[in-house]
Protein backbone atom coordinates (compact mmCIF):
# COMPACT_ATOMS: atom_id res chain seq x y z
CA UNK A 1 0.00 0.00 0.00
CA UNK A 2 1.02 3.46 -0.66
CA UNK A 3 0.45 5.89 1.62
CA UNK A 4 -0.56 10.16 2.04
CA UNK A 5 0.87 11.08 4.44
CA UNK A 6 -1.49 14.28 5.20
CA UNK A 7 -4.04 11.50 6.46
CA UNK A 8 -3.86 8.93 8.97
CA UNK A 9 -2.67 5.72 8.10
CA UNK A 10 -5.82 3.57 9.86
CA UNK A 11 -8.07 5.94 8.45
CA UNK A 12 -6.51 4.62 4.41
CA UNK A 13 -6.47 1.32 5.61
CA UNK A 14 -10.29 1.26 6.47
CA UNK A 15 -10.69 2.88 2.67
CA UNK A 16 -8.75 0.07 1.35
CA UNK A 17 -10.91 -2.34 2.24
CA UNK A 18 -13.93 -0.63 1.13
CA UNK A 19 -12.89 -0.25 -1.77
CA UNK A 20 -11.55 -4.37 -1.81
CA UNK A 21 -15.25 -4.80 -1.27
CA UNK A 22 -16.38 -2.70 -3.81
CA UNK A 23 -14.45 -4.05 -6.46
CA UNK A 24 -15.49 -7.70 -5.35
CA UNK A 25 -11.48 -8.25 -4.34
CA UNK A 26 -13.06 -9.53 -0.81
CA UNK A 27 -16.36 -11.01 -0.33
CA UNK A 28 -18.89 -10.44 2.48
CA UNK A 29 -18.85 -12.94 4.80
CA UNK A 30 -15.14 -13.47 3.84
CA UNK A 31 -11.89 -13.95 6.89
CA UNK A 32 -9.51 -10.87 6.95
CA UNK A 33 -5.79 -11.03 7.47
CA UNK A 34 -4.80 -11.22 11.54
CA UNK A 35 -3.76 -7.68 12.59
CA UNK A 36 -0.32 -9.19 13.14
CA UNK A 37 -0.34 -10.18 9.34
CA UNK A 38 -1.28 -7.19 7.49
CA UNK A 39 0.43 -4.90 9.95
CA UNK A 40 3.63 -6.82 8.49
CA UNK A 41 2.38 -7.30 5.28
CA UNK A 42 1.67 -3.37 4.55
CA UNK A 43 4.71 -2.57 6.79
CA UNK A 44 2.82 -0.28 9.44
CA UNK A 45 2.99 -0.42 13.46
CA UNK A 46 0.74 -3.08 14.70
CA UNK A 47 -0.88 -0.26 16.66
CA UNK A 48 -2.15 1.50 13.53
CA UNK A 49 -4.16 -1.82 12.10
CA UNK A 50 -5.19 -2.91 15.43
CA UNK A 51 -7.29 1.21 15.11
CA UNK A 52 -8.24 0.35 11.98
CA UNK A 53 -9.89 -2.77 12.58
CA UNK A 54 -11.53 -1.34 15.59
CA UNK A 55 -13.12 1.64 13.24
CA UNK A 56 -14.45 -1.07 10.76
CA UNK A 57 -16.14 -2.88 13.66
CA UNK A 58 -17.70 -0.15 15.06
CA UNK A 59 -18.53 0.76 11.68
CA UNK A 60 -20.23 -2.47 11.31
CA UNK A 61 -17.91 -4.12 8.52
CA UNK A 62 -16.59 -6.30 10.16
CA UNK A 63 -17.36 -9.05 12.98
CA UNK A 64 -14.37 -10.97 15.18
CA UNK A 65 -15.02 -14.15 16.17
CA UNK A 66 -12.98 -15.43 19.10
CA UNK A 67 -10.44 -17.68 18.19
CA UNK A 68 -11.37 -17.74 14.77
CA UNK A 69 -10.34 -14.47 13.26
CA UNK A 70 -11.77 -11.03 11.93
CA UNK A 71 -15.06 -11.88 9.08
CA UNK A 72 -16.68 -9.19 6.57
CA UNK A 73 -19.80 -8.77 7.81
CA UNK A 74 -22.77 -10.13 5.50
CA UNK A 75 -24.73 -7.03 4.36
CA UNK A 76 -25.16 -6.10 0.42
CA UNK A 77 -26.48 -2.73 1.25
CA UNK A 78 -23.20 -2.11 3.14
CA UNK A 79 -21.32 -2.10 -0.04
CA UNK A 80 -23.97 -0.14 -1.98
CA UNK A 81 -23.58 2.62 0.94
CA UNK A 82 -19.61 2.35 0.89
CA UNK A 83 -19.54 2.72 -3.42
CA UNK A 84 -22.47 5.90 -2.85
CA UNK A 85 -20.44 7.11 -0.05
CA UNK A 86 -16.63 6.83 -1.92
CA UNK A 87 -17.90 8.17 -5.46
CA UNK A 88 -19.30 11.45 -3.32
CA UNK A 89 -15.79 11.80 -1.77
CA UNK A 90 -14.39 11.15 -5.35
CA UNK A 91 -16.72 13.83 -7.27
CA UNK A 92 -16.44 16.39 -4.11
CA UNK A 93 -12.48 16.47 -4.93
CA UNK A 94 -13.19 16.38 -8.40
CA UNK A 95 -15.11 19.32 -8.27
CA UNK A 96 -13.33 21.59 -6.01
CA UNK A 97 -10.27 21.11 -8.15
CA UNK A 98 -12.39 21.92 -11.69
CA UNK A 99 -13.52 25.04 -10.05
CA UNK A 100 -10.72 25.98 -8.27
CA UNK A 101 -8.92 25.92 -12.41
CA UNK A 102 -11.85 28.80 -12.88
CA UNK A 103 -15.02 25.87 -14.34
CA UNK A 104 -18.55 27.45 -13.07
CA UNK A 105 -21.00 24.14 -12.55
CA UNK A 106 -22.92 24.89 -15.35
CA UNK A 107 -19.69 23.96 -17.97
CA UNK A 108 -18.80 20.88 -15.64
CA UNK A 109 -21.15 18.47 -17.48
CA UNK A 110 -20.30 19.31 -20.96
CA UNK A 111 -17.06 18.80 -20.18
CA UNK A 112 -17.28 15.70 -18.91
CA UNK A 113 -19.27 14.34 -22.05
CA UNK A 114 -16.28 16.11 -23.96
CA UNK A 115 -13.89 13.94 -22.28
CA UNK A 116 -15.93 10.68 -22.24
CA UNK A 117 -16.21 11.08 -25.65
CA UNK A 118 -12.60 11.32 -26.65
CA UNK A 119 -12.22 8.25 -24.59
CA UNK A 120 -14.46 6.19 -26.50
CA UNK A 121 -12.30 7.77 -29.95
CA UNK A 122 -9.33 6.17 -28.73
CA UNK A 123 -10.56 3.03 -27.78
CA UNK A 124 -12.29 2.71 -31.35
CA UNK A 125 -9.40 3.73 -32.74
CA UNK A 126 -7.23 1.06 -30.53
CA UNK A 127 -9.88 -1.36 -31.51
CA UNK A 128 -9.24 -0.70 -35.25
CA UNK A 129 -5.70 -0.68 -35.27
Amino acid sequence: MEFDHSRPIYEQIVEEFKKKLIRKDLEPGGKIPSQRELAQEIKVNPNTVQRAYREMENEGMTQTLRGKGTFIIEDGSMIRCFKKEMAEKALSGFLQEIEALGYDKEEIPSLIQAYIRAQENREEDRGTE
